[in-house]
């Protein structure tokens, strides 16, 4: 029986640094699953026959479904799934076009679920999934709603989820960074250099990651920063924390924070 990982979003940032430690694991393959053949290729050649690249559109249910017909041709364990793939964009909420409302919420909330259902048959005891939230999902984030929002969806599935499976032995951890340096993060709005505060090196995300779900936790926060923040959102109104947003991000989106 093969034991396999499954990593989406795996040919950049986040999703590839999972992929070089897990590279590390007694593993027989990871399936690396994206929308750009040529960037999976490339990890094959950097990582080597381990890799099984998979060029899918996790937006598509018919690519979806797919992948359960892999599964079904093999026969598999599977130790680690990582949801990692997602979309972001930091903007007034009345310019996303419908279809970028439908791509984010079908990448960011529904693959994992449809996913998170099509590999658990292939787990047993000890096996781990981890869904890449975000300490955007802490609280509501204006001008970030919509990704904050789905990153809410996926950390409460997960960790409902991780109580659901304690029985079977399957752990699922929701991983919840603030900003990680990576591709994804818009460096200017209009012009101007974004600054994020406690901005950290996705390594360090997935290390902590992968640490805390062999441990068991449901829930994975990486820095200091970040922890804070978490604290304070406890402890704070929602409405006072959404201001203090507001007031930081004000040079960037004109007409914010005068209110």
């Amino acid at each position: 029986m093969k034991k396999i990982a499954i990593i989406t979003g795996a040919s950049g940032g986040i999703g590839q640094k999972f992929v070089r430690e897990l590279m590390k694991e007694i593993l027989d393959e990871i399936w690396v699953i994206g929308r750009n053949q040529r960037r999976l290729l490339v990890l094959k050649e950097e990582f080597g026959e381990k890799i099984v690249p998979i060029c899918k559109d996790l937006t598509e249910d018919t690519d979806i479904l797919s992948i359960s017909d892999l599964l079904r041709e093999q026969t598999i364990s599977i130790l680690w799934l990582v949801n990692n793939a997602g979309i972001a964009k930091m903007a007034p909420s009345t310019e996303f076009s419908i279809s970028e409302i439908n791509q984010t919420i079908d990448l960011n909330c529904k693959a994992p679920a449809e996913l998170i259902n099509i590999c658990i048959p292939y787990m047993e005891k000890g096996a781990k999934i981890l869904n890449i939230s975000s300490a955007s999902a802490f609280l509501p984030v204006p001008y970030l709603n919509l990704y904050a929002a789905t990153k809410a969806f996926e950390r409460s599935y997960s960790r409902a989820l991780n109580a659901e499976l304690k029985p079977s032995g399957i752990t699922v951890t929701a991983v919840c960074p603030g900003w990680v340096d990576t591709a994804m993060l818009s460096k200017e709005i209009d012009g101007k250099k974004v600054h994020f505060p406690g901005i950290v090196a996705p390594e360090k995300v997935v290390k902590k990651a992968l640490k805390d779900a062999k441990k068991g936790r449901d829930m994975s926060v990486c820095s200091l920063y970040v922890k804070c923040q978490h604290l304070n959102v406890k402890l704070l109104p929602q409405k006072l924390t959404m201001k203090v947003w507001l007031y930081g991000i004000r040079k960037y989106f004109r007409g914010v924070g005068n209110e």
